[in-house]
């Protein structure tokens, strides 16, 4: 038995990235004709010509809380704010919500969120009973992974969120092979199953996500006989990158280009450097293009002990919206990054802001070589761009963390 979902996971890399490639001049042109919101934002764009990730970087990034802004602001003529491809009826047989509100199309097609690759990763195979735990209401986790589960060919319990004993019940008596939900979730079930003394001896193996899996946890069900992976995945998006046995770092899913960019821009950052992931779907229903998950990662270097060959990501690392209140105003790492443009000097900068309530101090930190007057200038950017007054120090280049921040709120609350 295969321990590959296809065959696209163990492709040349530069067959892939041809692949990719070909396919996104393609996307884009989906894109401006069939969803408004990319008619406007891509407007004056010669779609053919994006066929290099520099290209691809050179369109604005579309971050979700623009995406809410525009489906808040056209909710009477285009729900989905102008993003969907398709509309009510067969092609879209569910619509989901997620916190904000932001709604979500799902499409009529086999495994729409791509979730079976992860599902596959994890153990799961054809003809094995799945528990999934995720929501089936309001948000659309439960379908993603039923769906999924569907394309391998496994049957779902629908067992959603709460009621813990009658999830236990529900275990024993079924025994699916496994679980699919939160890693909090599934450790309660198996306390709850422990407390009313009942065992679980089919439940081997587990994929979760929606919250952190710390290896702590990891390790607490490995000792009762459940091996748990993890995987990426957004409403917006579906699966992004999935955990194989190797459990090192997450493989890139087939269907999705990803960058890492510094946090307030669109610029993709060296490999290995913490900055935001931003995806772009190759899904024609739903065309996103340069989204911006808020979230923070890093490339790998090399490839998955497994013989997958995509890229490979550290996991969840963070949120990228690092924007912070100093002195009543609003700091954004936009702005910070609008400094480092005006400076070709600078090669990374992080503002700290320090100092006690009301008592707001701002010190930024720049990675470039001493020169003549630098320091006052970099300075005046700083008060002539967020209106405020900061310290500026020069440090060797190399020397500021790689942890994704642009700006850390060191300051102590009491």
């Amino acid at each position: 038995m295969s321990m590959h979902y296809d065959a696209l996971e163990t492709r040349n890399p530069a067959e892939r990235e041809a692949a990719l490639m070909a396919a996104l001049p393609v996307q884009i042109a989906h894109a401006q004709q069939h969803a408004p919101a990319f008619a406007q934002s891509l407007a004056g764009v010669n779609a053919a010509s994006i066929t290099s990730r520099e290209a691809l970087a050179k369109l604005p990034v579309i971050r979700k809380y623009e995406l809410l802004a525009q489906q808040q602001a056209q909710r009477a003529t285009h729900v989905f704010g102008g993003f969907s491809a398709i509309g009510f009826g067969k092609a879209m047989p569910r619509v989901f919500a997620s916190p904000g509100t932001i709604y979500e199309p799902e499409g009529a097609r086999a495994d729409y969120w791509r979730m079976a690759r992860a599902i596959y990763a994890a153990g799961f195979r054809a003809g094995e009973l799945i528990h999934n735990c995720f929501s089936y209401h309001f948000t659309p986790a439960g379908s993603m992974m039923e769906t999924g589960a569907h394309a391998i060919g496994c049957t779902v319990f629908a067992g959603g969120t709460g009621q813990t004993e009658q999830q236990v019940g529900a275990m024993a008596e079924l025994k699916p092979a496994g679980y699919i939900g939160t890693p909090s979730f599934l450790k309660i079930i198996v306390e709850k199953a422990a407390e009313m003394g009942v065992a679980l001896p089919s439940v081997t193996k587990a994929l979760v996500s929606g919250e952190a899996f710390p290896p702590s946890l990891r390790d607490w069900l490995a000792e009762r006989g459940i091996a748990g992976y993890q995987c990426y995945a957004t409403a917006d998006l579906g699966l992004i990158a999935y955990e194989t046995e190797a459990r090192e770092g997450l493989v890139l899913d087939e269907g999705v280009i990803v960058e890492i960019v510094r946090p307030g821009t669109g610029d993709p950052v060296p490999e290995g450097e913490v900055g935001e992931l931003v995806v772009t779907s190759l899904n024609p229903d739903y065309p996103l293009i340069r989204f911006g998950t808020g979230d923070l990662s890093a490339v790998l270097p090399g490839h998955c002990p497994t013989g997958r060959t995509n890229v490979r990501i550290k996991g969840w690392m963070g949120r990228a919206d690092q924007t912070t209140k100093v002195r009543g105003m609003f700091v954004h790492p936009g702005q910070v990054a609008e400094v480092v443009k005006r400076f070709p000097e600078i090669k990374r900068a992080r503002l700290v802001v320090t100092g006690e309530m009301a008592n707001d101090q701002m010190c930024l930190k720049v990675e470039a070589a001493e020169a003549e007057g630098l320091s006052a200038k970099i300075g005046e950017a700083v008060r002539d761009i967020t209106k405020l007054r900061a310290e500026v120090a020069l440090v060797a280049a190399g020397s500021l963390p790689n942890d994704g921040k642009v700006i850390e709120d060191a300051r102590t609350y009491q």
